[in-house]
């Protein structure tokens, strides 16, 4: 494709293929800067563009800490055009380059700032609703140990911002949203999300970082509906045991937001400080130093992109 965008942004290679549509490197043909371009073809204005609806949330969300910005977003010609930063590698890739297991450190200095990512994201009144390593990368140059959180595409108000109404409850038969390795079981069971499930799915995520995987991570069904089945039990089945053998905290952290009530407000600044606490225990500084920035990894440089954590 030979496109520019907005005037001045070139499409220059693709990076990736995805459901909400195709990311490509791009570049400010004044500036230089490079850029992610992500595109979907226009549709029927009967249809909601899940594009522009994505556009709409990081509108609302950025400025605030470790949301990329959109340098601009429109419809040109026969396509829906988002133009964002392009930005460094994702968790899931990092904890692949550091052969599927981060250290205890690792894991608290990325606890302290998902938890502060999340926190910010619902006092927008939004759920993001697929919290997992890949939709959160890490930022370039002087930001390289500043966590940033992407992919908006399944984000929801949860309540309304005049009147700070929560959305009603309901239940119904669907499997769910977002990635089924690291949904709420309450997601699972066709429960609308809220602020416990974002939580939820972190404290997979951290578990995960921990142990290298997840007890139900190579559990596949024979359709997209069994395997979320299939998961869901197991997850139910293997409560009890997920933390053994983790620091109290994880367990703690677990056990917290499983137990949190459809509308509750979450305790940001307690779970911080538990994990704080666990840091100061184990003599762990918070100075920015990740596994991946240490020995053999340090120089490790590819191209990622804000809008899906695509790799080149």
């Amino acid at each position: 494709m030979d496109f520019t965008f907005g005037g001045k942004y070139r499409l220059e290679e693709e990076l990736a293929i995805g459901g909400c549509g195709t990311v490509f490197l791009g570049v400010h043909t004044i500036a230089g800067k490079e850029v992610a371009i992500k595109i979907e073809p226009a549709v029927s204005s009967k249809h909601i563009s899940p594009l522009k609806q994505e556009s709409k949330v990081y509108k609302s969300l950025m400025g605030g800490p470790g949301v990329p910005w959109i340098m601009w977003s429109g419809k040109q010609g026969e396509y829906n055009v988002m133009v964002i930063d392009l930005l460094g590698p994702s968790l899931e890739d990092l904890f692949k380059m550091c052969n599927r297991h981060f250290t205890l450190k690792t894991v608290l200095l990325l606890a302290d700032q998902l938890l502060d990512r999340i926190e910010f994201i619902h006092s927008k009144d939004f759920v993001h609703r697929d919290v997992k390593p890949a939709n959160f990368v890490m930022g370039t140059d002087n930001a390289a140990h500043f966590v940033n959180v992407i992919d908006f595409g399944l984000a929801k108000k949860y309540r309304d911002a005049r009147t700070s109404e929560h959305i009603p409850y309901k239940q119904d038969e669907h499997h769910g949203v977002g990635t089924s390795l690291f949904a709420a079981i309450n997601t699972h069971l066709g429960m609308e999300c809220s602020r416990r499930d974002d939580l939820e799915s972190l404290a997979y995520m951290l578990i995960y970082f921990l142990r290298g995987t997840l007890p139900w991570r190579r559990i596949k069904g024979t359709t997209v509906s069994s395997t979320w089945d299939l998961i869901r039990d197991k997850k139910l089945e293997t409560e009890a045991l997920l933390t053994v053998g983790l620091p109290v905290e994880f367990d703690a952290f677990y056990k917290y937001a499983r137990g949190l009530e459809f509308e509750d407000l979450p305790d940001y600044d307690g779970l911080r400080a538990l994990f704080r606490g666990l840091a100061a225990r184990q003599g762990i500084e918070y100075d920015g130093v990740f596994d991946w920035t240490l020995g053999k990894n340090r120089g490790h440089k590819k191209r990622y992109c804000a809008a899906c954590a695509a790799r080149t």
